[in-house]
């Protein structure tokens, strides 16, 4: 099979494309042929090795993906040959950016006629991630208001519909260029990050949703309200420390199940949320679709379109 690999960790130059042997699946599991898969922030950071150092190599990443099962593993019964299927990797896994990926059967759901390869690629670890953080982490409610860290990526855009959905005043932070496409998110106030200081113009908010990290993280704290919950996404494994006593800093666990894309899925074919902004490249281009990625500037999701 095509896969876009590396043989060690560096910029985006250490990417390849060539050919890497064919994946099998094992008992409970299922082989999928791809036809999309997502480019995510965590891919540059694991090629560039600012998580632990990976040990075995050449090394295939890529999260999520969308395509169509082409064999069975023993014990597989809710699933056939021929099924559209769309899934995120086990954690610890990737190998999405190839034409073929083994796959644990119970941890993908099938992929509806209406929705595109490449939109459920672009949906899958971003609807799961905000699903995880915003309905399970921080218990968001309506009626409440909620700062939106980031609102032009592709996990925040999703936190922004799924927020207004469950009735929440949405207020986030972005460039001027991508205000109007937030304001058709639904998003109620949005910040220009670059001329104005959040923390001067945010306060007594419920939630707090970062998916930016940085210094971003620790200001964040400042626009809680007392009782108020934060969520991060970019700023570690763990929760960053909080420098108040009356409210929460919490880390997403962000799992995999068939649960959480079944219920994206619905939200999707209710009206509720919609397909992100997608910017699609071929595999072989890997290490441009890395650059853009890298340089976190970005409105919605970038997806490789394989078939």
């Amino acid at each position: 099979m095509k896969a876009a690999f590396m043989r060690k960790h560096g910029g985006a130059e250490v990417l390849e494309y060539g050919d890497m042997p064919d994946p099998v699946a094992g008992p409970g599991e299922v082989l999928i042929d791809v036809h999309a898969a997502s480019v995510n922030g965590a891919d540059w950071k694991v090629r560039e090795g600012s998580y632990a150092p990976l040990e075995t190599f050449p090394y295939i990443l890529g999260r999520d993906f969308s395509g169509v099962i082409c064999a069975l593993g023993d014990g597989v019964d809710d699933l056939k040959i021929g099924d559209a299927v769309f899934g995120v990797c086990d954690v610890g896994q990737e190998a999405a950016y190839a034409e073929k990926i083994a796959m644990k059967a119970s941890i993908v759901a099938k992929k509806p006629d209406d929705i595109s390869h490449v939109d459920a690629a672009a949906l899958a670890l971003i609807s799961l991630t905000a699903l995880v953080s915003i309905e399970d982490t921080i218990k968001l409610k309506a009626g409440e208001k909620i700062l939106i860290q980031g609102g032009a990526g592709g996990v925040a855009g999703f936190a922004i519909e799924l927020a207004k959905h469950i009735g929440a005043y949405v207020i986030t932070t972005a460039s001027p260029a991508n205000h109007d496409y937030l304001r058709g998110l639904g998003a109620d106030e949005i910040i220009d990050y670059r001329s104005q200081d959040f923390t001067k113009v945010v306060s007594d908010c419920d939630a707090v949703f970062d998916t930016t990290g940085g210094d971003t993280t620790q200001r964040s704290f400042a626009v809680l309200k007392p009782g108020g919950r934060a969520a991060f996404i970019a700023s570690g494994s763990t929760a960053p420390d909080c420098p108040r006593d009356d409210v929460q800093s919490l880390r997403p666990r962000v799992g995999r199940d068939r649960e959480h894309l079944e219920r994206m899925v619905e939200l999707v074919q209710a009206g509720a949320v919609h397909v992100p902004e997608v910017t699609c490249y071929p595999l072989s281009e890997v290490v441009a679709a890395h650059k853009i990625s890298e340089s976190r500037h970005l409105r919605g999701k970038l997806v490789f379109k394989i078939r």
